[in-house]
């Protein structure tokens, strides 16, 4: 069977499952809630994934880990299942399990439990591919890349909800998650409203230059808020061009995946958030903004550093 052929059918069981997928939510949901437009679906969805964010970051360090560790998990499912689509062999099983222990050696070890972590994939995946004849090198690297760039990168997080005393560390992480959700959300409506230049038409075609100036103008305010949390060291000026800069990580970010879902030739990473897609279509500008704000804050001496 060629790689063609493989991709097809795969593109197939995709479709056929989001059908299924989408069939079965529907059938379950009230009438009085069915039949909603898309933007109601597209709102009461993420309304669901922002009060869970909210709920469980500002409730603690063990909360957010967990939270973290089963968003990584999560992500690093879907990112293999695109891959499988593009005719790669990953080992999910080993990927995720690593995706997920991610944050949780971030809390219990910080750096160095992190370190062991990569060090054990890179370990088990080894062992895969010596005995499993039809692995190939690019599906170790696969594997590999799906747990870093999902439980690797949001396991960041942990380092700055650990480094204020609580519920400051909790306020810390809730501002970064809203200067990436409202840079997306801002770009979005001010591309809709006043776009014209294409920022990237061949990756994703509805993103516009004027609709990342917004976004990033966003982000740079909400970054100033985090001045007047208790124990951030940061002075405005400073909070702009780190605002600045961590928007755009949040804009590669979401381009990388949206490059990601082209070359695999799918819409979504998956269905569990309808209206949005997958969950690593609502978390892909997450992933680079996280480490890039924890770099900026920890390196700028803006908050100490609680290995």
């Amino acid at each position: 069977m060629t790689d063609k052929t493989r991709r097809s059918k795969a593109k197939d069981k995709i479709v056929e499952k989001q059908h299924a997928a989408k069939q079965a939510v529907y059938d379950k949901t009230p009438d009085r809630f069915k039949n909603a437009t898309s933007l109601q679906v597209r709102f009461r969805t993420g309304a669901i994934y922002v009060g869970l964010s909210v709920l469980c970051v500002l409730l603690g360090d063990i909360p957010t880990m967990v939270y973290l560790s089963a968003i990584s998990a999560m992500c690093a499912g879907e990112f293999y299942y695109m891959m499988r689509v593009d005719a790669r062999l990953p080992n999910e099983a080993i990927g995720i399990v690593g995706a997920a222990c991610f944050p949780i050696a971030m809390w219990y070890r910080g750096l160095p439990g992190v370190a062991v972590v990569a060090v054990l994939l890179v370990i088990a995946l080894l062992v895969w591919f010596v005995y499993y004849m039809r692995a190939r090198v690019p599906d170790v690297g696969v594997s590999f890349f799906g747990a870093a760039y999902t439980g690797m990168l949001l396991s960041s997080l942990i380092l700055v909800r650990q480094s204020l005393e609580s519920p400051w560390g909790g306020v810390l992480v809730l501002l970064l998650f809203c200067s990436v959700w409202f840079n997306d959300a801002g770009a979005y409506l001010a591309g809709s409203m006043f776009g014209k230049h294409k920022l990237a038409p061949r990756t994703s075609p509805k993103k516009t230059w004027e609709g990342l100036i917004f976004g990033l103008v966003v982000s740079a305010a909400i970054w100033c808020l985090m001045t007047l949390v208790p124990g951030v060291d940061m002075s405005i000026p400073k909070a702009i061009v780190f605002g600045l800069l961590c928007g755009v990580s949040g804009v590669v970010g979401d381009l990388a995946e949206s490059r990601i879902k082209r070359n695999v030739g799918v819409k979504d990473s998956g269905t569990i958030m309808p209206g949005h897609g997958g969950l690593l279509d609502r978390c892909d500008s997450m992933f680079l903004a996280s480490v890039v704000a924890t770099v900026f804050l920890i390196g700028g001496g803006c908050i100490p550093y609680v290995g």
